[in-house]
């Protein structure tokens, strides 16, 4: 692991969905860059992996949430006609 690179601790740890996602979104230009050392690329990767594994669990949550709101079923989304 590099000296930069965050604990794990740190690195499991997001604040939002949004920073995690705009997180993500940069190891994944920085990574199709294709200007990382292996190292640093294998980091990426294993950083992606686990902002992904937040950002699902958030997103999960929100739906289970929204299945309480309304009253134990998911209604299909629909737009405004």
């Amino acid at each position: 692991m590099t000296q930069n690179s965050p604990t794990p601790e740190q690195a499991a740890v997001a604040s939002t969905y949004e920073e995690a996602l705009a997180e993500l979104e940069r190891l994944v230009a920085a990574m199709e860059a294709g200007q990382l050392p292996l190292e640093q690329l294998l980091e990426n990767y294993r950083r992606g992996a686990e902002l992904l594994t937040f950002c699902r669990a958030r997103l999960e949550a929100v739906e289970q949430q929204v299945k309480v709101l309304e009253d134990g079923q998911l209604k299909p989304w629909t737009t405004a006609a």
